[in-house]
């Protein structure tokens, strides 16, 4: 195994030949090994990672503060990762100490070693480009890091946004599917007024609707960078004219309208970003919970449960009851909300716990946040395809509640009165009796006024009604 010989001010390593990392990057590895969760599992971070690289090594050149040459080099290797190459270069743990420097370093080393064959130079001849004095040039870890990590996030914001939109689709075509079935609605888990099976899934696919419009306002939060902070935020080491040019570097490799903070000291130690876009996730999951929370108690039953909706059978659902089938996509979504749910508070204890000029726990955060977005975006998949989609209605099921509830007696407040409806319902949940058999018993109204009240479109809307005598 052909190996090279790096060192740092800690010492000196032998390398494997083959890997384009260094020697940073090896020390990483061996002092991380928390999640076993690597950065070559995040392509969408390593690629915003490229990106800023590229931006500030157009800005340097374009200062004089490199080489052409050096900046060809830089931007050929920047497109290879941009473009999905050399991935599996990128092996630092997503949880590391030191406030993401070995994240860093990683893809300074990778981008260095990249450059240098481009160049004709060997793995680890830095002298001709090097990873600290040439890509790192005019940058720190503290600025590179969170500009990465916004950016990343503004792109999976983007992505979420579009699996939103799959989800709100599935719900209209339900919406109208179900829009003729008419059914109970209920408060508390009793009871109330009727309503129809299509404006159920109608509002479900309304929350969806009002979560998109939330993910796509929690990008704004992601556009303001400190590129050009440097260390904390002073700018110390890059040139006065650094951060203009660097802003429309930034703005041309990414094409997306990322600006540079006015302020790069607040920026440099503020993480109020990931905060609403971890709120944001966090809004998401809840509502998409509690849809799942309501599919799974209208598909309850089938015989001793409301029963009014099939979920698609998955799976068989018990080691020892026979028949039995579970709805195990809602349970696997709940689940999952739960996870993002806790993973926004390990985001606002992060984004608590940093002090003075940096917040050292970026890495978490950039793992928590990664984590929800990767873990939503499948479960709503999943949610749409494998159950969704295949979701059917028990028509006769649904009206018999209906007709045979004590909550429809509510639509004849208007007519009788509170008090008489009252007593009516009290009556029909004593005897058993129905609620049209009670009124025409008491003479209150007749067949035709009831059936004039009781028509399904005179239930589900504002309507007037001629006025009945007492």
């Amino acid at each position: 195994m052909a190996t090279r010989r790096e060192h740092d001010f800690i010492g000196e390593m032998e390398i494997n030949d083959e890997l384009y990392y260094g020697i940073q990057t090896i020390r990483a590895v061996e002092n991380f090994s928390i999640t076993h969760d690597r950065l070559y599992n995040y392509p969408v971070f390593i690629r915003s990672f490229a990106q800023v690289k590229k931006a500030a090594a157009l800005a340097n050149a374009e200062l004089g503060l490199i080489d052409v040459k050096i900046k060809d080099a830089i931007c050929h290797a920047c497109d290879k990762i941009i473009a999905g190459e050399y991935l599996d270069q990128f092996v630092v743990d997503m949880i590391q100490g030191g406030a993401g420097t070995s994240t860093n370093m990683n893809v300074n080393e990778v981008i260095a070693n990249l450059a240098l064959e481009f160049l004709g130079h060997k793995k680890g001849e830095y002298q001709y480009c090097h990873p600290n004095d040439h890509v790192n040039r005019s940058q720190s870890t503290n600025d590179t890091y969170p500009s990465a990590l916004k950016i990343a996030i503004y792109e999976r914001l983007d992505k979420l946004t579009q699996t939103l939109k799959v989800l709100k689709d599935a719900f209209a075509v339900k919406a109208k599917e179900f829009s003729h079935i008419l059914k109970m609605g209920r408060t508390q888990l009793q009871d109330a007024v009727p309503m129809t099976l299509g404006q159920e899934f109608e509002t479900f696919m309304c929350m969806v609707e009002k979560d998109i419009q939330h993910v796509l306002d929690a990008r704004n939060w992601t556009r303001v960078l400190n590129l050009g902070g440097t260390a904390i935020g002073t700018g110390i080491n890059s040139h006065p004219d650094y951060k203009g040019i660097v802003e429309k570097k930034i703005q041309e490799v990414t094409g997306r309208p990322f600006t540079i903070a006015q302020n790069l000291i607040e920026a440099s130690q503020s993480t109020g970003a990931y905060v609403q876009v971890s709120g944001a996730l966090k809004r998401v999951s809840i509502k998409l919970s509690k849809i799942c929370n309501d599919l799974r108690l209208l598909s309850s039953g089938p015989r001793a449960g409301l029963n009014e909706i099939n979920l698609p059978k998955m799976q068989p659902g018990s080691s020892i009851m026979p028949g039995k089938v579970n709805p195990v996509i809602p349970e696997v979504v709940n689940q999952v909300c739960f996870s993002v749910i806790g993973n926004d508070l390990s985001v606002a204890m992060a984004a608590e716990g940093g002090q003075l000029q940096l917040n050292v726990f970026e890495p978490v955060i950039a793992y928590k946040l990664f984590h929800s977005f990767l873990m939503l975006d499948r479960a709503i998949h999943t949610l749409v395809d494998k159950c969704i989609l295949g979701i059917t209605a028990n028509e006769k099921i649904c009206q018999d509640y209906v007709f045979n509830s004590i909550g429809i007696v509510t639509a004849l407040n208007p007519h009788i009165g509170y008090e008489k409806s009252a007593s009516i319902a009290k009556e029909a949940l004593e005897t058993g009796k129905s609620i049209h058999e009670i009124v025409l018993e008491r003479k209150y109204l007749t067949q035709e006024q009831l059936d004039e009240i009781f028509q399904p479109a005179n239930m589900l809307s504002p309507h007037v009604f001629k006025k009945h005598k007492d």
